[in-house]
Order: structure tokens, then sequence, then C-alpha cells
């Protein structure tokens, strides 16, 4: 049993450096896709822009669709994305902890219930909030932006201070939304992040127990406890960067609808 238990450190020690290395990998991958992306249709969204200011007669003018773009550029190259590729690897996880034990898979079944459910809580709880703070946010940078081009008229007829209570009414707003989600969406991360470490902790006593009654080895104790943080550490990422998702996800659907609605156009003569 103890070269066994050797034999299987060193294959951990080993799948450790392998998994860093294809996640380095991945990064890479997503790094150069997403800014492949941006690329292919950066020129097309300048061009939307232009001719929605030039067609409204500048009062549609706003790069909004331009900073989507790069926002969810940035998302795809952080590491909330990593948390949606993984979730699928979960029960084949959990699958490999029932051949360990049955006790070691019923207890990383329960833990990720425990934790799918904070997630569902977590998107409940904040994803309205955060989803009206943006659109709040958008609504009052379009509106900053028509005021600033036309500077001029509103110093001359002394509109300056209610358009700036105006514009300090809605910012504010923003910062009470955005404080509320943010909050809840702190509280629930913490409390994910005690059950993960909790239940690696109380998985390791289980292993020791079972060790006793010599029904597993010293060495499957470690690597159930190292196979349940791989198992549950997308759920816990996903509700640490569930903000940026609810973000990323406004993005995605203001480019997909600006897209259909201004086609490529038709080259002409």
């Amino acid at each position: 049993h103890t070269r066994a238990d050797r034999d299987w450190s060193a294959d951990v020690c080993f799948s450790d450096l392998t998994l860093g290395a294809l996640e380095w990998v991945r990064s890479q991958i997503l790094v150069r896709v997403s800014t492949r992306l941006e690329t292919l249709l950066n020129e097309r969204l300048f061009h939307i822009a232009f001719k929605q200011s030039l067609y409204s007669g500048g009062q549609r003018a706003t790069s909004q669709a331009l900073d989507d773009l790069t926002g969810l550029r940035q998302f795809m190259t952080g590491n909330g994305l990593f948390a949606f590729f993984d979730v699928p690897w979960m029960p084949v996880y959990i699958a490999l902890m029932f051949v360990f034990h049955p006790w070691y898979g019923w207890a990383a079944v329960f833990t990720a219930i425990v934790l799918a459910i904070i997630a569902v809580a977590t998107e409940k709880t904040t994803g309205k909030i955060l989803a009206e703070a943006n659109n709040l946010a958008i609504s009052g940078r379009g509106q900053l932006n028509r005021n600033l081009k036309n500077a001029e008229v509103i110093e001359s007829m002394g509109m300056l201070g209610n358009i700036r209570k105006r514009w300090s009414d809605g910012a504010l707003k923003v910062l009470e939304l955005q404080a509320v989600a943010s909050s809840r969406a702190g509280l629930l991360t913490a409390l994910s992040k005690i059950i993960r470490l909790s239940s690696q902790s109380l998985i390791l006593g289980l292993g020791a127990y079972l060790v006793i009654l010599h029904e597993i080895t010293p060495g499957l104790m470690i690597a159930g406890s190292i196979l349940l943080g791989r198992a549950l550490a997308p759920i816990d990422l996903m509700i640490a960067t569930w903000k940026g998702f609810i973000s990323a996800r406004s993005q995605y659907r203001r480019l997909n609808e600006i897209l259909k609605q201004n086609p490529v156009d038709q080259d002409k003569m």
C-alpha cells in the first residue's frame, strides 16, 4: 500500500502540472479568439455608430456598441468563462469519487447541490438589479454625451445646474443599485467559499475515518479532497464572477440586436 500511495502521489503531481499547462493553453486560445472577434466586428460596429449619428443629426451619436464589444472581449479573456467550460466535467469528477467510495460520491453530490442553490439565489437576487443598473448607466452616458454636444446652448440658457442635477440623480441611482447587488453577491460568494472549503476539510476527516476502517488507502484520502475541490471549483467561480457574467450577457444581447437591425451594406458601384 505504501508504494502504491507514493506512485499515486507522483501521478497527482504530474496531473496537476498537466492541468496547469492545459489551462494556460486554454487562456491563450481565448485571448486570440476574443481578439479575432473584436477585429472582425469593430469596423462594422464603427460604421453602424457613424450611420446612426449621421441619419439622426447627431441625436443618436453613441459609442455604446464599441464599448459593449470591448467589454465582451474582456470577459472572454477572464476566469469567469472558464467556469462554464468546466461545469460539464462535474459529473465525471463526482462519478470518479463514487468509484473511490460511495460516501465520497454522496458527499460531493450534496455539496454540489448546496452550491448550485447558492448560484441560483445569486441570479435571482442580483440579475434584475444589475440589468437595471446597466440600463440606467447606458441611458445616463447617452444623455450626457448629447448634453456635451450642446454645451454652448446649455450654458447660454442657464440650464447647467438642472442638467447636472438630473445627471447626478441618475448616477446616484446606479450606484445604489450596484451597491445592493454587490452586497448581496458578496454575501453569497463568501457563503459559497465557506461551504467549499469546509467540505474539503470535512471530506479529509471522512477519508481518515475510512482509512481507519481499511476501506480506502491514505492516497485515496488525499485524492478525494483534491478531486472534490476540482469538482466544486466551477460553481464557486461562477458565483464569484456572476456580476461580470450578467454584464457580458447584456452586452451580447445589445450587440446581437444592433447587428440584426443593421445588416451588412451591399457593395455598390
